[in-house]
């Protein structure tokens, strides 16, 4: 195993807004070591840090996972709305509304 510090990513995303941050951290950390770190960093305060859903590379990952060198953890917002809800409302609004080629 190398001593060279371990370079990850974290990031966050919002409609408004995105936060993508550089950390070095020992080698051996995991992603809990990593979520330590970023809460110290004044671009995270009000992300829920300790309870949101984590991924690395878009795949779910537990807090004690194993960093390697180059990993990007992800840190997921709680969805606004259920997609099978906002899907089926869609269609049911597409349905009532009136058709474009005059025929309903």
């Amino acid at each position: 195993m190398s001593d060279a510090p371990l370079q990850i990513e974290i990031a966050y995303a919002e409609p408004q807004r995105v936060i993508v941050k550089v950390l070095h951290l020992p080698p051996g950390s995991r992603v809990a070591d990593a979520l330590r770190e970023a809460a110290l960093d004044p671009d995270f305060i009000g992300v829920d840090l300790a309870n949101s859903p984590l991924g690395i590379f878009g795949r779910l990952t537990p807090r004690d996972h194993a960093l390697q060198q180059g990993d990007r953890i992800e840190i997921y917002r709680p969805l606004a709305a259920d997609p099978k809800v906002a899907r089926r409302e869609r269609a049911k609004q597409a349905r009532a509304a009136p058709s474009k080629s005059g025929r309903s």
